[in-house]
Order: C-alpha cells, then structure tokens, then sequence
C-alpha cells in the first residue's frame, strides 16, 4: 500500500514541479519582462542581430573589440566556459601577450601597462558582453579615425552607453560593446548625412 502512495506522490510532484510550475514561470516572465525572457535580443531592421547578453566579435577599426572569448569558436552559447587556465600556466600567459601584441597593432602607442586587463583575459563565461570604461577608452584613438569622427564625439558615445554600478555600490560600470557599435553606426550615418548637405 505504502508504495502506490509513493508513486502517486511522484507522479503529483512530477506534474506539479515539472510541468505546471516551470510553465507558470515562463508564462509570467513573458508578461512581466517580455523582452528578457525572448533573450534580451536587439533587433534592426526587423533582423535580430544579436543579444545583450552575449558577446560578438568584431576586428574591424571602425568597431570596438570586445573581451576575447573561450566559449568555442567565439562566443557560441552552447560551449559556455572559461579557458580554466591559471594564472602561472604558460598557454595563458603566451595568450595574454599575443593579444596585448595584436592591440598594440591595432591601437599604436599604447603602452603595454596601459592594456586593460579584460582585453587581453577571457570571462568565466566566455561570453561577456561588456568591457571595462577603460577598455572602450584606450580603443577611442582608433575608432574615432577609421570613422573620420571626433574623439570628443566617440567618448560622449562610451559615456552615455556605460551602466553604472547595481544600486550605486554592487559590481564594476561596463559598456555593452554591440550597443556601443551600433551606437557608432548610427552617429557615423548622421555624421556623413549631415556633410553631405
């Protein structure tokens, strides 16, 4: 007898715990955070071109590179990780160094004590979408040349797109690199409309 009440038990919670509730929460996210529960997606013409909340890469000038990326490929969701290598592990140290060389190709004249320190390490994610204020600022230089755009014009972009700290006082500001570049775009395309007139 004990053991049908147990089996009746587990098929109650079974329906319970794993069909309704996790269907009632995703029916609720949907009405009370639409937007975060479809992905935080950033849509452009119709098209979604990718999430808040996983990183891209970009290698051209005129964008700003984000944090280098362990997940895969590049930021692929489905293989979510840290590189898992310590601080004295030679592959990455030799990594550090080849991208603090690659920046300084990039971004010429900037001294190696200059590099922040997310630009050159990958996330525990792998899939970080942000850098620090300070890692926009050293590639501002770049980014305002290859757009023929005004330094003072791109740091007010990095400005307005950098999140302040949770409450004022929990985590570090960053800036949402694809935000940032899109952002670029759009002041790029006024920018070239408005000599053109």
């Amino acid at each position: 007898m004990r053991i049908w009440t147990a089996c009746r038990m587990l098929v109650v919670l079974l329906v319970l715990l794993g069909i309704i509730y996790p269907l009632a929460m995703a029916g609720l996210s949907y009405v009370l955070f639409p937007a975060q529960a479809d992905g935080s997606l950033i849509v452009r013409n119709r098209q979604v071109i990718g999430s808040r909340l996983i990183g891209q890469s970009f290698t051209s000038a005129r964008y700003f590179h984000g944090r280098p990326s362990a997940a895969g490929n590049g930021y692929d969701a489905q293989s979510s990780g840290g590189s898992n290598l310590g601080p004295t592990n030679r592959a990455l140290i030799d990594a550090v160094r080849a991208r603090a060389s690659a920046i300084r190709e990039h971004d010429p004249g900037i001294n190696r004590a200059r590099i922040p320190v997310d630009l050159v390490t990958t996330s525990g994610s792998g899939l970080d979408p942000e850098i620090s204020p300070a890692a926009a600022r050293v590639q501002l230089d770049r980014v305002a040349r290859a757009r023929d755009l005004s330094p003072e014009a791109v740091r007010s972009l990095i400005v307005a797109n950098t999140r302040g700290r949770f409450l004022g006082v929990f985590g570090e500001p960053g800036v949402n690199v694809l935000e940032l570049n899109l952002a670029l775009d759009r002041m790029s395309a006024t920018t070239h409309i408005a000599r053109n007139e």
